[in-house]
């Protein structure tokens, strides 16, 4: 099975701290990889990397045959991703929000309106689509934004926290729904989260980030095993530790300007 996504001593430093330190790994199509790590380890400069917003100091990478660095554009046309900020259109309507996108990805005419409705109705907006998204709450407004990454079946899905605050009921749903994409198209999910229930039961391989660097990499099984550890979560700290990590509010503000940017 080919690889969709392809890292080689990938290296992002700003002045002289390394954000991301020569981390390498790959992802076959249709597998669902998650990447954990504390606040501050690198996961988000890594997509940021992957999904072309950021330029790496040094290494290679490939998305879906494509360098993030030289071919923007075909990279772009490969993914969906969901911001671990708001990136949303206040200024329209959740229905616009989904057509605007579902044109500038060049999704069919004439099937645009069915993945609207089904996409709606898997999050639950359905009766909401035609009230601005400055009116809605901040659960709303996440799932609406995996609702847009979704419209034009995408190769490969970035997801950065994207069911942080959102019920379980909600979470269900949308695994479920992307979990029938990654089956009936062969779509790869690259997934950060904190709910380690969630990459437990969905993820294929677990790449652990800390500091900047992959320290270990497997099944949540192997993870368990070489850790002496009965659950993921126990894994993941016996490999992190306990500290609280703060979060770099620098890099949520360059985040959250370069959402803002991608949405125009």
């Amino acid at each position: 099975m080919r690889s969709v996504i392809e890292v080689s001593n990938l290296v992002k430093r700003f002045g002289n701290f390394p954000a991301v330190d020569g981390i390498s790994f790959s992802v076959p199509e249709g597998e669902t990889f998650a990447f954990l790590g504390p606040n501050g380890a690198g996961k988000t400069t890594t997509i940021k990397m992957l999904t072309t917003l950021l330029h790496p100091t040094s290494g290679s990478m490939k998305v879906n045959g494509y360098d993030p660095v030289i071919q923007k554009n075909r990279v772009r046309s490969s993914f969906g991703i969901v911001f671990q900020d708001n990136s949303i259109d206040d200024e329209l309507t959740a229905y616009e929000n989904l057509m605007f996108h579902a044109v500038l990805y060049g999704v069919p005419k004439e099937v645009r309106e069915g993945r609207i409705h089904e996409l709606l109705r898997v999050v639950d907006l359905w009766d909401r689509k035609g009230q601005f998204v400055k009116a809605y709450s901040g659960g709303m407004r996440r799932r609406l934004e995996i609702a847009r990454a979704l419209i034009h079946h995408p190769k490969i899905l970035f997801m950065d926290e994207p069911t942080l605050g959102l019920d379980p009921q909600t979470r269900k749903h949308i695994w479920e729904h992307i979990k029938r994409l990654t089956e009936q198209e062969k779509m790869t999910v690259f997934l950060t989260t904190h709910y380690m229930e969630e990459a437990d039961r969905m993820a294929k391989t677990i790449a652990v980030i800390d500091h900047g660097k992959i320290i270990a990499m497997g099944t949540s099984k192997e993870l368990k095993e070489n850790t002496k550890t009965a659950t993921l979560e126990d894994a993941f700290l016996a490999l992190t530790g306990k500290d609280i990590r703060e979060e770099n509010a620098t890099g949520k503000d360059t985040l959250r300007r370069q959402a803002r940017v991608w949405r125009h």
